[in-house]
């Protein structure tokens, strides 16, 4: 059985190559205007995040590998560490609207952003990047940092990545609290472990054959595959456009959004994220086994009633609830950036989950006339 398993994953892996192959072999990458510190790396110029609004932290860098990562460290520095982690397409620019309220109530707040995203660095090519490369650089910056007991909060990808952080260094981890996020694994049972050496080739041999989706297919409710489909083929995919559709921002904070990105060249990390969620089945359901499973600290499910993608998947919820200690609560109102529509609001929830009585609240959703 597991020769046959081993021939249908080599089988599944030739052909998604080969659609691959065909799919960009006439693909010409566009690098003029870009600031390449290293081989394949490029660096936002710093003039981009001038003037951005309510942005006023001040930056920290750590070199990780061949890469410089930026992070926030705001608060006092004896301060109880709550640890935020942005997901796609955002970026520490995420959490300008909590960090007040939780640096004022004494808390030192860590926000770094990932590869590919706001002042840290990027890989040109998306072939650089993986969910691996994305958890040993966040990995390595919670060692260095040499940061201990830790409320965690994780969002969108933030949660595929913090999570996987969580099962590498657990000791270093009081609590978690994941929004609008799960950690995708198979589960247990012979089926399942087929799917965890099969499930990713055959999904990306899904996405191949159907190719592009246009804008207008992905927002137009065309669900997951859409979403994947548009970011992973189109030239440019549109970040602010994708935060004012999700997040309801305004036209000055949809400029924060897209202040990473000079041209499309710098986008590499943000197209290429969705299409790299199912990638490592196999390590996250070692995650849960090895770790989650045995989690007996607190852990917060903390989702918006709004939220399109787990609202429309609610089998990701039900893959936290592996968890033994998982607790769920909705938050009324806001959709998928509820750090957004509800930062100060959401940052008092994390407050009052870290004193063990989590609050959850209503906020009504703004609106926001927007072009896109």
């Amino acid at each position: 059985m597991k020769k046959l398993v081993s021939i249908v994953f080599i089988l599944a892996v030739i052909i998604a190559g080969i659609f691959l192959y065909l799919r960009n072999a006439d693909v010409d990458v566009n690098y003029e205007r870009f600031n390449v510190v290293a081989p394949g790396i490029l660096r936002t110029p710093v003039e981009r995040f001038e003037n951005i609004v309510d942005y006023p932290f001040k930056a920290n860098y750590l070199m990780i590998g061949d890469t410089r990562i930026h992070y926030l460290d705001e608060g006092p520095k004896e301060g109880e560490i709550i640890y935020l982690l942005h997901g796609e397409p955002a970026w520490s620019y995420l959490f300008r609207k909590m960090i007040p309220t939780l640096t004022k109530a004494g808390y030192r707040v860590i926000a770094p952003d990932m590869v590919g995203f706001g002042k840290s660095d990027k890989y040109a090519s998306i072939d650089d990047y993986s969910h691996q490369m994305h958890v040993d650089k966040m990995t390595q910056l919670v060692v260095e940092l040499d940061l201990n007991n830790i409320t965690a909060h994780v969002h969108d990808w933030g949660g595929l990545v913090g999570l996987r952080v969580i099962a590498e260094e657990p000791k270093r981890f009081s609590r978690v609290i994941a929004s609008n996020t799960s950690l995708i694994a198979p589960g247990r049972g012979f089926f399942n472990e087929i799917i965890s050496f099969i499930g990713y080739p055959l999904f990306k041999l899904g996405i191949w054959f159907q190719g592009p989706a246009t804008w207008e297919e992905f927002i137009g409710g065309n669900g997951f595959a859409g979403w994947i489909r548009y970011s992973r083929f189109t030239d440019n995919i549109d970040v602010g456009g994708i935060m004012q559709t999700l997040g309801n921002v305004n036209d000055d904070e949809r400029i924060g959004y897209e202040a990473p990105y000079p041209n499309a060249t710098y986008k590499a990390g943000a197209q290429i994220f969705p299409y790299l969620i199912p990638s490592e089945l196999r390590k996250n359901e070692k995650a849960y086994r090895d770790v989650f499973e045995k989690w007996n600290k607190p852990f917060l499910i903390a989702n918006s009633d709004n939220d399109p993608v787990t609202k429309n998947n609610p089998r990701m919820v039900e893959m936290l609830k592996r968890i033994p200690s998982a607790e769920e609560l909705i938050i009324e109102g806001p959709g998928h950036f509820v750090q957004e529509e509800a930062g100060p609001e959401y940052a008092n929830l994390i407050i009052s989950f870290i004193n063990g009585d989590p609050k959850p609240f209503k906020k009504k959703r703004a609106t926001i006339d927007i072009e896109l």
